[in-house]
């Protein structure tokens, strides 16, 4: 089992930017493939950015390319998430995951088995 913790978030204006941490412990070598999800209220959960732990490989929501970057730290086990623009509709609960999804379905969150315990980002404008 994987243990996901998460730091970063909070309130910004918008144009602003932030970053968020996870850090993952556990059977860490296990870990194909890192994502961020994200939910707003009333909305579903969207994967925004998954990054492949072998390779770098990364996917990205159309909605946040361009503004959001995933990166890897694997020598601290840490997966972060750049967030630039901010706009208000990126407004949402975050979320970490871990897991080992093929390709097309990096950004599907039933190809994940661990979740972080979510920050909240909210975007004023």
């Amino acid at each position: 089992q994987v243990q996901l913790v998460q730091s970063g978030g909070g309130s910004v204006q918008a144009g602003g930017s932030l970053t968020l941490s996870c850090r993952a412990s556990g059977y860490t070598y296990s870990i194909a493939c890192m994502a961020w999800f994200r939910q707003a209220p009333g909305k579903e959960r969207e994967g925004v950015a998954a990054i492949y732990t072998n390779r770098g490989i990364t996917y990205y929501a159309d909605s946040v390319k361009g503004r959001f970057t995933i990166s890897l730290d694997n020598a601290q086990n840490m997966v972060y998430l750049q967030i630039n623009s901010l706009k208000p509709e990126d407004t949402a609960m975050y979320y970490c995951a871990a897991g080992a999804p093929s390709p097309n379905w990096a950004l599907a969150d039933y190809g994940y088995d661990d979740w972080g315990q979510g920050t909240q980002v909210t975007v004023s404008s």
